[in-house]
């Protein structure tokens, strides 16, 4: 009884790692002094916020945890640093590849390298090794997706070699705190390099192994806060986006499905069987664990793509698809009868097979509670485990939700067609743009969605060269800006782009495009306040003047990307409290 009482009493504390009483029940433990970062500190309060609440009692067939976990501290990042002479260095050093490199060949201090294997050893499965940095998951600015994270398969025999693949990990996410999209994201914010520390988590994957792959039956994000409500959907209702397999393909804006936790049988974005096809998930993601651990400096070169008929061979498919019918031209719930496999959760949001939606609003409102503010979770769900155990809610991260200051009410009013570039009713931002005189355009008919990696190349750039000389700039194109599914839109990352003060994204002729809520990318866009219009002109859905942006004389043009700059400025006007907005051409008053 009474090791049942500590054991209870310990769940809601951070543990100093001790290698003699290492508890691996336990979900959090410190290895090192210092900070725990902004990560791990919310890991800490989910897991109090889960205790208090006792949400667990209400759901007695799952499992709703924060994976177990070691949190590396930042005494131990300022020890490598301080031993090795690197932060100087890494600091002035524009090179990630040679930043990498030489953060790999330093040692690893000795205290920490040693807890690591007792971790190790008592940890035989796949792991996480996730940024935690002293800025991270800050109310204004929370450095989504800046820093790395990289996943283990951790099954080596060999406990040393292992142990070796760890702390190389957790070099390379010490050295993604100087990588060039780190250094461009803390550009835009108040904070300079040198106030950031970093705290690394190592944390048990949610999962299960199937073949050689791992990965769970879905993850997600969910938001307290809906910035692009519908009805019957409210603001405050909030919004999930799911996915099967790991959670890379919703965090970087793949084909995923959307819901609210109110309307959990509304998907969002999609109101005919077409737009269903069109936006449904084709792939997943899921760890190999035949693959060594990747040596290259990519992000998660150690996962890879696969095909739903491999999630429907492992049996994942049964609670999460519906079965689509060319004859009749219908979707039916479950994967009961011949056809194309749809990923639309109708056996989990309609049929209750998972109480998803119940638990996620739950979870959302006891979060905003607790912070009082709005936040975002992102979580991960195991429904295939073995007999006599429960399906496991993977808690993986709470943040707050930075929302665009609304303090100016603005009225856009009328404004004639002729002085527009662009009007949207779905907007991101409030307030007025007044001192951006360059556009940076990939046109509609130029674009080409098998080479959009060039058009990310190119964008990136002009990007440079604009901030050089101190000019800020309006950004248009067409597809989701920052995808990394090529036939979405563009895959650019923040550094690319981090000179831009407002966004266009315009649908494609033959599809429409949804603001990509749940994303990294899109929580970066409302922490900067990046202004952020979304049109989707073949539907009616807002307007854009893509004849005036094609006739416009270039300062500088390629076969993709055009940089127009005009002797007066344009004029962008948003409206927080609509969430609509224009942008109005040179010298319009409006």
């Amino acid at each position: 009884m009474l090791r049942d009482y500590r054991r209870e009493r310990d769940k809601v504390v951070v543990a100093d790692f001790n290698r003699a009483t290492y508890d691996p029940e336990l979900s959090l433990y410190r290895i090192g002094g210092g900070s725990l970062g902004g990560k791990a500190r919310g890991l800490a309060f989910v897991n109090r916020l889960l205790n208090e609440t006792r949400i667990a009692d209400r759901y007695p067939g799952t499992r709703i945890v924060v994976p177990r976990a070691a949190v590396v501290g930042t005494d131990v990042f300022d020890e490598f640093l301080e031993t090795n002479e690197l932060k100087d260095w890494a600091i002035q050093c524009e090179s990630d590849r040679e930043i990498n490199a030489r953060f790999l060949a330093a040692p690893f201090p000795r205290e920490a390298f040693e807890d690591l294997r007792v971790f190790l050893a008592k940890n035989p499965v796949p792991l996480a090794v996730r940024s935690s940095g002293l800025l991270e998951d800050s109310p204004n600015q929370p450095f989504a997706g800046v820093y790395k994270t990289y996943m283990l398969p951790n099954r080596d025999k060999s406990l040393d070699q292992r142990l070796i693949q760890l702390v190389s990990a957790v070099k390379r996410v010490y050295a993604s705190t100087f990588s060039r999209q780190a250094k461009a994201y803390l550009g835009m914010t108040p904070y300079r390099l040198e106030e950031e520390k970093m705290a690394v988590i190592v944390q048990r994957v949610v999962g299960s192994a199937r073949d050689s792959r791992f990965y769970p039956d879905f993850a997600g994000v969910a938001r307290s806060h809906n910035f692009y409500p519908t009805p019957p959907l409210k603001a405050e209702e909030g919004i999930v986006a799911v996915a099967a397999g790991l959670g890379r393909s919703v965090v970087e804006g793949a084909n995923c499905y959307r819901f609210s936790p109110a309307h959990p049988r509304v998907q969002v974005g999609a109101s005919s069987t077409h737009e269903i096809l069109a936006n449904s998930q084709r792939e997943f993601y899921a760890m190999d664990l035949s693959r060594e651990p990747g040596r290259s400096d990519a992000e998660g070169d150690e996962m890879v793509l696969c095909s739903l008929e491999e999630a429907e061979r492992h049996g994942v498919l049964d609670a999460i698809a519906s079965t689509y019918s060319p004859d009749n031209d219908r979707l039916s719930d479950g994967i009961g009868r011949p056809g194309m496999r749809v990923v639309t959760f109708a056996p989990i949001l309609k049929h209750d097979v998972f109480p998803l939606a119940q638990l996620l609003g739950q979870l959302l409102d006891y979060g905003e509670q607790g912070t009082s503010a709005p936040v975002e979770i992102e979580f991960a769900v195991n429904l295939t485990v073995p007999k006599r155990e429960q399906p496991e809610f993977g808690f993986l991260q709470m943040r707050p939700l930075a929302l665009a200051s609304e303090a100016e009410e603005l009225e856009i009013g009328h404004v004639l067609s002729s002085q527009l570039v662009c009007r949207s009713d779905s907007v991101l931002g409030n307030g007025r743009i007044s001192d951006i005189s360059d556009v940076v355009v990939v046109g509609r008919d130029t674009f080409d969605r098998n080479r959009s990696a060039e058009v990310a190349e190119e964008v990136a750039r002009l990007n440079a060269k604009l901030q050089a000389r101190g000019r800020p700039y309006l950004l248009v194109g067409v597809g989701r800006w920052g995808s990394n599914d090529p036939h979405l839109g563009i895959p650019v990352r923040w550094n690319e782009i981090a000179g831009v003060r407002a966004i266009v994204e315009s649908g494609f002729r033959d599809m429409q495009v949804t603001p990509s809520q749940g994303t990294h990318f899109f929580q970066n866009l409302t922490s900067c306040n990046v202004g952020y219009f979304t049109v989707n002109p073949e539907a009616g859905e807002g307007f854009i003047d893509w004849e005036w942006l094609a006739h416009a004389k270039p300062v500088e043009e390629s076969e993709f990307v055009r940089w127009l700059s005009f002797d007066q400025p344009l004029l962008i006007k948003m409206s927080g409290r609509t969430g609509e907005g224009v942008v109005l051409k040179p010298g319009a008053e409006g």
